[in-house]
Protein backbone atom coordinates (compact mmCIF):
# COMPACT_ATOMS: atom_id res chain seq x y z
CA UNK A 1 0.00 0.00 0.00
CA UNK A 2 0.90 3.13 -1.11
CA UNK A 3 1.17 6.34 1.40
CA UNK A 4 0.49 9.65 0.67
CA UNK A 5 4.10 10.45 1.70
CA UNK A 6 5.60 8.17 -0.85
CA UNK A 7 2.95 9.78 -3.23
CA UNK A 8 3.34 13.37 -2.53
CA UNK A 9 7.57 12.42 -2.57
CA UNK A 10 7.44 10.85 -6.55
CA UNK A 11 6.88 14.29 -7.68
CA UNK A 12 3.96 14.01 -9.41
CA UNK A 13 1.77 16.89 -9.82
CA UNK A 14 -1.70 16.15 -7.82
CA UNK A 15 -1.85 13.46 -4.67
CA UNK A 16 -3.24 9.96 -6.31
CA UNK A 17 -4.89 9.06 -3.78
CA UNK A 18 -7.82 6.29 -4.28
CA UNK A 19 -10.96 7.63 -2.20
CA UNK A 20 -14.43 5.89 -3.16
CA UNK A 21 -16.24 8.06 -0.93
CA UNK A 22 -15.07 11.10 -2.46
CA UNK A 23 -15.86 9.39 -5.74
CA UNK A 24 -18.91 8.47 -5.12
CA UNK A 25 -20.08 11.97 -3.71
CA UNK A 26 -18.99 13.70 -6.67
CA UNK A 27 -20.97 11.47 -9.38
CA UNK A 28 -23.70 12.00 -6.93
CA UNK A 29 -23.48 15.46 -6.93
CA UNK A 30 -22.97 15.53 -10.65
CA UNK A 31 -25.91 13.85 -11.03
CA UNK A 32 -28.82 15.64 -9.31
CA UNK A 33 -27.02 18.73 -10.57
CA UNK A 34 -27.92 17.12 -14.17
CA UNK A 35 -31.07 16.37 -13.36
CA UNK A 36 -32.45 19.88 -11.41
CA UNK A 37 -31.23 22.10 -13.84
CA UNK A 38 -32.79 19.53 -16.67
CA UNK A 39 -36.21 19.64 -14.75
CA UNK A 40 -35.79 23.87 -14.73
CA UNK A 41 -34.98 24.41 -18.57
CA UNK A 42 -37.72 21.84 -18.98
CA UNK A 43 -39.96 23.80 -16.72
CA UNK A 44 -38.92 27.16 -18.26
CA UNK A 45 -39.15 26.27 -22.24
CA UNK A 46 -41.85 23.87 -21.95
CA UNK A 47 -44.21 25.56 -19.59
CA UNK A 48 -43.86 28.76 -21.30
CA UNK A 49 -44.20 27.52 -25.47
CA UNK A 50 -46.17 24.35 -24.91
CA UNK A 51 -48.36 22.33 -22.31
CA UNK A 52 -46.49 19.41 -20.34
CA UNK A 53 -48.14 17.01 -18.26
CA UNK A 54 -45.34 16.42 -15.63
CA UNK A 55 -41.64 16.04 -15.62
CA UNK A 56 -41.72 12.59 -16.65
CA UNK A 57 -40.75 13.65 -19.65
CA UNK A 58 -36.81 13.81 -18.08
CA UNK A 59 -36.87 9.73 -18.53
CA UNK A 60 -39.92 9.38 -21.06
CA UNK A 61 -37.79 8.07 -24.38
CA UNK A 62 -40.60 8.89 -26.89
CA UNK A 63 -40.45 12.15 -25.69
CA UNK A 64 -36.87 12.85 -27.40
CA UNK A 65 -38.18 13.91 -31.16
CA UNK A 66 -37.67 15.91 -33.65
CA UNK A 67 -40.92 15.66 -35.28
CA UNK A 68 -43.18 18.12 -33.24
CA UNK A 69 -42.72 21.13 -31.43
CA UNK A 70 -42.48 19.72 -27.79
CA UNK A 71 -40.42 17.14 -28.84
CA UNK A 72 -37.76 19.73 -30.58
CA UNK A 73 -37.53 21.55 -27.41
CA UNK A 74 -37.02 18.55 -25.02
CA UNK A 75 -33.99 18.22 -27.31
CA UNK A 76 -32.87 22.44 -26.99
CA UNK A 77 -33.63 21.47 -23.04
CA UNK A 78 -30.80 18.57 -23.25
CA UNK A 79 -28.81 20.40 -25.74
CA UNK A 80 -28.29 23.56 -22.94
CA UNK A 81 -28.21 21.14 -19.79
CA UNK A 82 -25.29 19.89 -21.32
CA UNK A 83 -23.60 23.27 -20.60
CA UNK A 84 -24.55 23.63 -17.06
CA UNK A 85 -23.30 19.86 -16.95
CA UNK A 86 -19.98 20.69 -18.41
CA UNK A 87 -20.05 23.61 -15.68
CA UNK A 88 -20.77 21.23 -12.97
CA UNK A 89 -17.76 19.32 -13.67
CA UNK A 90 -15.95 21.87 -13.94
CA UNK A 91 -17.13 22.86 -10.93
CA UNK A 92 -17.13 19.39 -8.74
CA UNK A 93 -14.17 17.53 -10.57
CA UNK A 94 -11.80 19.77 -11.33
CA UNK A 95 -9.43 18.00 -13.30
CA UNK A 96 -9.42 17.17 -17.12
CA UNK A 97 -8.58 13.51 -16.90
CA UNK A 98 -11.32 12.76 -15.25
CA UNK A 99 -14.38 14.44 -17.48
CA UNK A 100 -14.32 11.61 -19.83
CA UNK A 101 -15.28 9.19 -17.18
CA UNK A 102 -17.64 11.24 -15.10
CA UNK A 103 -19.71 12.60 -17.86
CA UNK A 104 -19.87 8.98 -19.65
CA UNK A 105 -20.95 8.06 -16.03
CA UNK A 106 -23.42 10.11 -15.69
CA UNK A 107 -25.11 9.68 -18.85
CA UNK A 108 -24.41 6.28 -18.53
CA UNK A 109 -26.96 6.56 -15.57
CA UNK A 110 -29.37 8.58 -17.24
CA UNK A 111 -29.60 5.67 -19.41
CA UNK A 112 -29.99 3.16 -16.77
CA UNK A 113 -33.08 5.18 -15.33
CA UNK A 114 -34.39 5.68 -18.49
CA UNK A 115 -34.47 1.78 -19.14
CA UNK A 116 -36.00 1.28 -15.68
CA UNK A 117 -38.86 3.97 -16.27
CA UNK A 118 -39.56 3.02 -19.36
CA UNK A 119 -39.11 -0.84 -19.02
CA UNK A 120 -37.22 -1.18 -22.29
CA UNK A 121 -34.55 -0.35 -24.51
CA UNK A 122 -34.47 2.69 -26.25
CA UNK A 123 -34.80 1.98 -29.85
CA UNK A 124 -35.10 5.61 -30.84
CA UNK A 125 -32.25 6.71 -33.01
CA UNK A 126 -33.27 10.48 -32.03
CA UNK A 127 -32.52 9.75 -28.52
CA UNK A 128 -29.30 8.22 -28.92
CA UNK A 129 -28.07 10.80 -31.40
CA UNK A 130 -29.00 13.41 -28.25
CA UNK A 131 -27.57 11.28 -25.67
CA UNK A 132 -23.94 11.26 -27.63
CA UNK A 133 -24.72 14.60 -28.54
CA UNK A 134 -24.91 15.80 -24.88
CA UNK A 135 -22.27 13.84 -23.41
CA UNK A 136 -19.66 14.66 -26.49
CA UNK A 137 -20.57 18.22 -25.28
CA UNK A 138 -20.43 17.38 -21.82
CA UNK A 139 -17.03 16.34 -22.30
CA UNK A 140 -15.74 18.70 -24.31
CA UNK A 141 -16.55 21.83 -22.54
CA UNK A 142 -15.68 20.91 -19.23
CA UNK A 143 -12.37 19.46 -20.06
CA UNK A 144 -11.83 22.52 -22.08
CA UNK A 145 -12.71 24.50 -18.73
CA UNK A 146 -10.89 22.17 -16.51
CA UNK A 147 -7.62 23.00 -18.68
CA UNK A 148 -8.09 26.85 -18.53
CA UNK A 149 -8.27 26.01 -14.86
CA UNK A 150 -5.18 24.07 -14.14
CA UNK A 151 -2.97 26.21 -16.89
CA UNK A 152 -3.72 29.29 -14.98
CA UNK A 153 -2.40 27.69 -11.26
CA UNK A 154 1.15 27.10 -13.50
CA UNK A 155 2.95 30.04 -14.19
CA UNK A 156 5.01 29.59 -17.53
CA UNK A 157 7.24 32.86 -17.18
CA UNK A 158 9.44 34.33 -14.76
CA UNK A 159 7.40 36.83 -12.63
CA UNK A 160 9.42 37.58 -10.41
CA UNK A 161 11.77 40.62 -10.99
CA UNK A 162 15.91 40.62 -10.49
CA UNK A 163 17.85 43.80 -9.33
CA UNK A 164 21.55 44.13 -9.92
Amino acid sequence: MVSTIEVMMSGSFRIAVWDPPLIISQIVAVQCIMYVSLGLWIIMLLNVLVDFECLSILLFIQEVNVKDVSGRLVVACFLLNSLISATSLWAIVQRTKLCLDFSATAFFLHLVASLVYNSGWPYSASWWVLQFSCVTITCVLAEFLCMRSEMKSIPLGMSARVDL
